[in-house]
């Protein structure tokens, strides 16, 4: 089939491979405007516009898919199908339309859970012992279209959100094109979601994940690893921010908050810091951190 690919971040980018690597031809690929990066904020392009450059396929950037003159190239290059992975942006109705067989969407869940941006990041933070990825036909509603297939990934204990969307990645890519294969060979059918079961994983915001010391030392643990690498879990300390590398529970108590000897009290036991990374410095080991702190007796996290 001639298709035409839609992916923005570095986790679109092991389902260009293989779909570069498959039976079907890529004939371009639709992605982000390049965008503000780094600390200079300098335009930088999207890893898929990268990857697709240095292929030599074409790269279609619209602001938005309601844009006429992309509505007219996409036409004009007449695809058969479009795989969507984590483009970030919505596709309107008359675009849906457009391929014979549609767009068919590569999302890092078990549809119907975790519909939305962010469904890695709710699986880690929900504690879920097994996800997964799913094709499914694109339409307006947010990931409710009907499913062609499912592959399903543990969730390892000290997985962080990068380390399980890494996996998902990978696998879901020889889901993608085994979608399309079938879809090509008339040997699959899309089903309808079930209606149960629904959940939603809206995006993770900077202040979503700032570490609420109160609570459990096991959600202060899976929040830290569902923010990591993004937004990156944090808290403050002598009104400045922290940001927290993944944290080891441990069988000790402290109060809420209470930083003492590399632990910080929860509402249970207390968690032990592996690294930080302060307010305007690089990230570092959390035992050399606090050897530069001098620590007056009861100082906490807020």
């Amino acid at each position: 089939m001639r298709l035409v690919f839609a992916g923005t971040p570095a986790p679109a980018l092991p389902s260009l491979e293989a779909l570069l690597a498959s039976r079907h031809e890529v004939v371009a690929v639709l992605t982000r405007p390049d965008a503000p990066a780094g600390r200079g904020r300098t335009l930088r392009p999207s890893p898929v516009r990268e990857r697709a450059e240095a292929a030599g396929i074409e790269v279609l950037t619209p602001v938005h898919p309601r844009d006429s003159d992309f509505q007219a190239r996409l036409r004009e290059l007449a695809p058969d199908c479009c795989p969507v992975v984590a483009y970030g942006a919505l596709v309107p109705p008359p675009v849906l339309d457009l391929p014979v067989h549609g767009w068919v969407n590569l999302h890092f869940s078990l549809l119907p859970a975790w519909r939305g941006a962010a469904p890695v990041q709710h699986a880690v933070l929900a504690g879920d012992e097994v996800t997964g990825a799913t094709t499914f036909r694109l339409e307006q509603g947010l990931d409710t279209g009907p499913v062609f297939g499912v592959t399903t990934e543990d969730v390892r204990p000290h997985d962080t959100a990068g380390d399980l969307l890494g996996r998902l990645a990978v696998a879901g890519a020889g889901l993608l094109v085994q979608t399309l294969d079938a879809i090509e060979d008339a040997t699959v059918a899309a089903v309808p979601q079930p209606t149960d079961g629904v959940s939603l994983a809206p995006k993770i915001s900077v202040d979503d994940a700032r570490v609420d010391w109160t609570a459990p030392a096991l959600r202060v643990d899976r929040l830290v690893r569902a923010c990591t690498p993004a937004p990156g879990a944090w808290t403050t300390l002598r009104g400045k921010r922290v940001k927290l590398a993944p944290v080891t529970i441990t069988d000790q108590v402290l109060a809420p908050g209470e930083l003492r000897d590399g632990l910080v009290g929860t509402a249970t036991t207390a968690v032990r810091l592996t690294g930080v990374r302060p307010e305007g410095k690089p990230a570092m080991a959390a035992a050399d951190w606090l050897r530069g702190l001098r620590l007056e007796p009861g100082e906490a996290f807020a």
